[in-house]
């Protein structure tokens, strides 16, 4: 009886701290995209492809993993926690293993892709399992997107990881990025690019594309829960934003993508396998990015 009295108390000076920190009467709600690449354990496209045969021991690791944020999450106060499965079809959490106080958005075809439900009424994003973008060294299964199409994408002339271009679409709805884990590279490479101090959890080392140091999976789990308290009660950084005017070059791996793509309106072909677009803001580059992706397949 001791302990549950003790337990309330605390949680309820835990909501009373948030309040007064964030400038808050009530809600206090988080945003998760949840990748796959950069769970602990996971090396290896066996794992990662619904056709894999360990895919679905990987799906369990990985929605442990966004347990882990999600519990933080609700330690640091959060009235509301939406996360966002991003990786391949987006089906991948469990969702009777998924901690049930959190909202679940699953499968696909998003607008959004790996940020859909994001809006400005979130106070913070955190990513989860994420990994470094196309050609990084030492990076545990990198690729930008699209591994079979994407080559580099670039906004403003800056190469852009997964986790920047996301970080830039919370941006535009005035939400900071809190929060990363996933392998070392993915980890640092997100704050070089976005210029800030983003605490993160890096969960493996990686050794060349195929293997990893990774750390245990039980200390994973309780470093990203116990680090998602602290981002989420000591928020530091600031909303990345995108200077104007925008321009974005998709890259892609052959010309015959680079083909397609130049032949629709509004985008120029700028070298061999290259294309640029000029979009009014970041939602609508992104969303134009996609489709320019999905021509590009064929």
């Amino acid at each position: 009886m001791k302990k549950a009295m003790v337990r309330f108390i605390f949680s309820a000076l835990t909501l009373l701290l948030v309040s007064l920190v964030h400038g808050q009467d009530s809600d206090f709600k988080v945003y998760i995209s949840a990748d796959m690449e950069g769970i602990t354990g996971l090396v290896d496209r066996e794992q990662v492809t619904s056709t894999g045969l360990d895919f679905n021991i990987a799906r369990r690791w990985m929605t442990l993993e966004v347990n882990a944020a999600i519990e933080g999450a609700f330690e640091a106060g959060a009235t509301k926690v939406v996360v966002n499965d991003s990786h391949g079809d987006m089906r991948n959490l469990l969702p009777d293993v998924l901690d049930q106080r959190a909202f679940l958005i699953s499968g696909t075809s998003k607008p959004l892709g790996m940020m859909q439900g994001i809006d400005s009424t979130f106070d913070a994003v955190m990513f989860i399992g994420y990994h470094a973008m196309a050609g990084t060294v030492d990076a545990v299964l990198d690729h930008t997107y699209a591994g079979a199409v994407v080559f580099s994408i670039h906004v403003n002339g800056v190469e852009m990881s997964e986790g920047s271009l996301n970080a830039m679409l919370a941006g535009y709805f005035g939400v900071p990025v809190v929060f990363i884990s996933g392998d070392r590279a993915a980890c640092e490479e997100l704050r070089r690019i976005t210029g800030q101090n983003i605490p993160f959890v890096a969960v493996k080392q990686g050794i060349g594309r195929y293997a990893a140091k990774n750390i245990p999976m039980e200390s994973a789990r309780i470093q990203i829960r116990q680090e998602v308290k602290n981002a989420l009660q000591n928020i530091q950084v600031q909303p990345v934003e995108v200077s104007r005017p925008i321009s974005i070059e998709l890259t892609f791996l052959r010309t015959h993508s680079a083909d397609m793509a130049a032949l629709i309106p509004g985008v120029e072909r700028t070298t061999a396998r290259s294309v640029t677009i000029r979009p009014d803001n970041i939602i609508e580059g992104f969303k134009f990015l996609r489709a320019l992706i999905a021509v590009g397949r064929y």
